[in-house]
């Protein structure tokens, strides 16, 4: 066989073999819906202090190497340096009108994801920062229905569907630092 015949075969093997990979790169993973966008509750809460102080399994903490301790995420929280590792990501995501938002908690305690007018404190006034008074959507905390329906537990899931086009504004009602805006077109 000639080199001009060995480089067609050879080309078109590769088509062959990496079309499908092509394909399946560019298609969402299977199970997914292409108008989801997934968004991930962290923290690193060190079980040992959280837990004596909250009670047992209120920290189930998965991370391999940093941990916040009780007294230090406090401390920082009322500085106004509240701790980088308890974060929403990512912190901004443009979507689509009907993409649905896929929250979850891939931390080590519960969150919110409650949708407020503006950014604020939230129901524990020791986690929030100076002068940070709690935003009325995070009133009343977990005794509100409002609040407590966009509780997530470490492991689970919560779905926002249905924004309307414009700027939306979550945050935690626990941990209020931990924000992010959704850009709808």
């Amino acid at each position: 066989m000639n080199i001009v015949a060995k480089v067609g075969v050879l080309v078109g093997f590769s088509m062959l073999t990496l079309a499908p990979l092509a394909l399946a790169q560019a298609a969402p993973p299977q199970g997914v819906s292409p108008n989801v966008a997934q968004v991930v509750a962290l923290d690193e809460c060190d079980p040992v202090t959280f837990n004596q102080a909250l009670g047992p399994d209120f920290c189930k903490n998965i991370a391999l190497g940093y941990i916040t301790t009780l007294s230090n995420l406090l401390a920082e929280a009322q500085a106004g340096t509240p701790d980088p590792n308890w974060d929403f990501e990512p912190d901004t995501v443009h979507i689509k009108q009907g993409t649905t938002l896929s929250v979850v908690d891939q931390g080590g305690e519960p969150h919110t994801f409650t949708e407020v007018d503006q950014f604020g404190g939230g129901f524990i006034p020791a986690l929030n920062g100076p002068g940070e008074t709690t935003v009325p959507e995070c009133s009343g905390g977990f005794g509100t229905v409002k609040v407590a329906r966009t509780r997530i537990l470490q492991g689970s899931t919560f779905q926002v569907p249905n924004l309307s086009k414009g700027e939306h504004r979550f945050q935690c009602c626990i941990h209020p630092w931990m924000r992010m805006k959704v850009e709808v077109k």
